[in-house]
């Protein structure tokens, strides 16, 4: 078996191809199962890509981590077994054999770390000394494993490979460029790169704006991208280009190549015969090239944020979009809410997961025609990461420059068999890749100004806070609240600005409330809403004049006790009622506010 670290000095290292897309399996089977059950399949492939003319194989045991996530009972037993048969397949050639790891769930229950950590261990056990960390979409616990890892197999060569997008971010929204520096600056990754997901002229592109990382750098695209019929995904692309694309990587400086879904033995063959004729005296790593066209000058803030930043208490007024195609009578309303002195208008993007105008087509009509400043609500329920970015660059063309990042409402269960939610990542995550769109040669020349929610009627706001920490890690500025309307409320509130310290900037939840019936239901009805008992007793009998009255004395009254920790307040309109806003806004005015 060759030393990795040998091989690599004396020319390219070549990987084989896609296991789970070669290997056919009995339908409902994972492909990890088969190397109990279907040994001889298993080896077959393995042997095939030998044959081929690759350097390393990778044992059939991508999806271990989540089985060990789900502990499940056999997933110990199948990485000894998928070891088993790569190193009899490779036994008596000179080809390396990977311990080969696919993505691990991070959850509370089971960190990611500790489920990497669990099965690298078991791998060492076994005599591994080299392993593939492939197709990620964060690093998130990869450097705790290695760490674990070199504990126990100090020399153990350990690679690092990243699934991307052709835009260079990874399903979770986060750019290829920032994930590899950091496995190459930890100095305990011996190689990096990116797998999967691109084809191999997308990828060449991708490299080409990495440039030199310092370690050995990793290719292994697709075979293309996939068609998908009736009954089956096929990948289509030719092995004389997968070769001919990646090789001219290789004359380029990428040191480890093979390939990923669709990619087959004839791919790697065609690999192996192109790479056999490429001159001696290749360079080690890319040379970067990256674009450095310059930018018009554009508007990175508006008078809201100015305000803000300036320690200006402000207002910012929710008004729900309508339910239909008519935009008149919401333009009218957000002309008089401004009139009355509201910084920011908000929208909410489709509340408790029922169809509404979309709240970004609406924010930035409002923005084009009032030149107010506007924050639309974006949910990670309704778009994948395509979408999103498409939406995020049309704002920012608009204007728009701040966006609330939230996870959203489920949609109610007697409706999930025909419309689904895909939640492909959470508000931290959708915050970090907001934030990632601008920098160096990517997409925006500024970054949009990212908030977050701040539940202060959390059952333990101590989770809540430990959440909103890690979203001002991952890009936040600040948040809107849910409605101050306790006194737990108002002492948790308390609680973030000392936790958050004055950089945050909070926005106050101010929701009046209009009548009992109102009251109870937002308090059993509503997540994220609490209304003491004693504010819904006050409520009884009251007619709708009276209730508006009472509902915005309250509402003073919260605002005054949220004052000292709140950068401002977040005004959430009940039942589109434009009138009471304006009577409450100018009550805050004079009373509260006072500037």
């Amino acid at each position: 078996m060759s030393d990795v670290r040998t091989l690599l000095k004396k020319r390219p290292l070549l990987f084989d191809g896609g296991m789970g897309t070669y290997y056919k399996g009995a339908p409902g089977r994972e492909c990890e199962q088969a190397n109990r059950l279907d040994p001889e399949g298993i080896r077959a492939v393995h042997r095939a890509y030998l044959a081929a003319g690759a350097d390393a194989i990778k044992t059939n045991t991508f999806g271990l981590p989540r089985m060990a996530a789900a502990q499940d009972p056999e997933w110990e037993a199948l990485a000894g077994a998928g070891w088993k048969l790569a190193a009899e397949a490779a036994a008596g050639t000179d080809a390396a054999v990977f311990a080969d790891l696919g993505p691990a769930p991070d959850t509370e229950g089971l960190s990611a770390a500790q489920v990497y950590t669990a099965v690298v261990r078991r791998f060492a056990a076994l005599g591994a000394k080299n392993y593939l960390f492939e197709t990620l979409s964060s690093d998130t616990g990869v450097l705790d494993a290695v760490r674990a890892l070199r504990e126990t197999v100090p020399d153990a060569f350990v690679q690092v490979s990243f699934a991307v997008l052709p835009d260079g971010y990874t399903r979770e929204g986060q750019h290829c460029r920032a994930l590899v520096r950091r496995m190459a600056d930890s100095g305990l990754v011996d190689a990096v790169g990116l797998n999967c997901v691109s084809a191999p002229g997308a990828m060449r592109t991708l490299v080409q704006q990495l440039g030199s990382v310092g370690i050995p750098l990793s290719v292994m695209p697709n075979a293309g991208y996939p068609v998908v019929t009736r009954t089956q995904v096929q990948y289509r692309g030719k092995p004389d280009y997968f070769a001919s694309e990646l090789a001219r990587l290789a004359a380029e400086g990428v040191r480890i190549l093979g390939g990923c879904c669709g990619t087959t033995p004839a791919h790697i063959a065609a690999l192996r015969k192109a790479l056999d004729v490429l001159p001696e005296g290749l360079p080690i790593v890319p040379a970067a090239q990256i674009s450095t066209v310059s930018r018009p000058e554009v508007e990175t803030d508006d008078a809201f944020l100015r305000k803000l930043r300036s320690g200006k208490k402000v207002i910012a007024v929710e008004l729900d979009s309508p339910k239909d195609a008519d935009l008149t009578a919401y333009l009218e309303g957000a002309r008089r809410l401004q009139a009355a002195g509201t910084d920011l208008m908000t929208v909410a993007d489709c509340p408790i997961a029922r169809a509404r105008m979309d709240s970004s087509l609406v924010a930035c009509r409002v923005h084009r025609e009032l030149g107010l400043p506007t924050l639309p609500h974006m949910t990670c329920r309704d778009r994948n990461l395509n979408a999103t970015k498409a939406l995020l660059l049309g704002l920012y063309a608009e204007g728009v420059r701040e966006v609330l990042a939230i996870t959203g409402d489920p949609i109610p269960s007697a409706e999930r068999d025909e419309v689904k939610s895909v939640y492909q990542f959470n508000s931290r995550k959708l915050a970090q890749y907001i934030v990632s769109l601008a920098g160096e040669g990517r997409e925006m020349p500024s970054p949009l100004t990212v908030f977050g929610a701040l539940n202060l009627n959390a059952r333990n706001f101590d989770v809540e806070l430990r959440r909103a920490v890690e979203k001002l890690e991952n890009g936040m500025i600040g948040f809107l609240t849910q409605p101050v309307l306790s006194e737990q409320a108002v002492q948790n509130l308390q609680q973030a600005r000392q936790t958050l310290g004055p950089e945050a900037k909070i926005l106050a939840g101010i929701l009046p409330v209009v009548s009992q019936r109102n009251a109870i239901f937002m308090e059993n009805e509503v997540n994220g809403i609490h209304v003491d008992a004693a504010i819904i007793d006050r409520f009884a009998g009251l007619d709708r004049a009276a209730g508006e009255e009472l509902g915005i004395e309250i509402s003073v009254q919260a605002a005054k006790a949220a004052l000292p920790y709140a950068d401002g307040f977040y005004l959430m309109t009940p039942f589109n009622r434009v009138a009471l806003m304006e009577r409450l806004i100018a009550r805050l005015k004079e009373e509260v506010i006072k500037d």
